[in-house]
C-alpha cells in the first residue's frame, strides 16, 4: 500500500467518524425512548405501561425495524458503490450518508413521539422528569386523558 492509498484510506476513516460523532452529538440534546432498541421491558417497568399500550409499541417497534432496515441497506449500498478515491467523492460519501443518518434519527424520533402520545399524563410526568434529571430536552406531546381523572358533569 502507497503512502497515497493510506492517505486517502485515513481521509475515509476520519470523515465517517466525524460524522458519526456529529450525528450523535446532535441527537443526544433530545430525550430518546429508544423504542426500537432492547430495552422493551425497561419501558414497560418504568412507565407502566398497560397493555393496549405494549402491543401499540410493538406495533411501533416492528414498523421502525423495517424503515431502518431499508435505510441501512441503502447505507450499505451507498459505501458499496459511491467512489471513494479523492477528496471531493469523500464529500460526497459524507454528505449523501449525512441524509441517510438523519432519516435514521428522524424515524426513531418519530416512533418515540407515536409512543409518547399513548402515555397518560402520570407516564409522561414521569417521562419528564427523567429527561430533566439526565439533562435532555423531552419530546412535546400531549398526553392521553386518564378515564378515571375525568370529572363528571354532574
Amino acid at each position: 500500500m502507497n503512502l497515497e492509498t493510506k492517505k486517502i484510506s485515513f481521509k475515509s476513516y476520519l470523515v465517517f467518524l466525524l460524522v458519526l460523532l456529529s450525528t450523535m452529538v446532535l441527537s443526544a440534546q433530545d430525550c430518546t425512548l429508544d423504542v426500537g432498541g432492547k430495552n422493551t421491558e425497561t419501558l414497560i417497568r418504568i412507565f407502566q405501561l398497560n397493555g393496549p399500550q405494549i402491543s401499540q409499541m410493538e406495533t411501533l417497534q416492528a414498523e421502525l425495524s423495517v424503515e431502518t432496515k431499508t435505510i441501512e441497506e441503502a447505507i450499505q449500498k451507498l459505501f458499496d458503490t459511491q467512489p471513494q478515491s479523492t477528496p471531493e467523492e469523500l464529500t460526497t460519501l459524507t454528505d449523501k450518508y449525512k441524509v441517510l443518518k438523519e432519516k435514521m434519527v428522524n424515524a426513531s424520533a418519530a416512533t418515540d413521539k407515536k409512543l409518547l402520545e399513548l402515555f397518560n399524563e402520570k407516564q409522561y410526568e414521569r417521562y419528564v422528569a427523567l429527561c430533566n434529571e439526565a439533562f435532555r430536552r423531552p419530546i412535546k406531546v400531549v398526553p392521553q386523558v386518564l378515564q378515571d381523572s375525568l370529572v363528571s358533569p354532574e
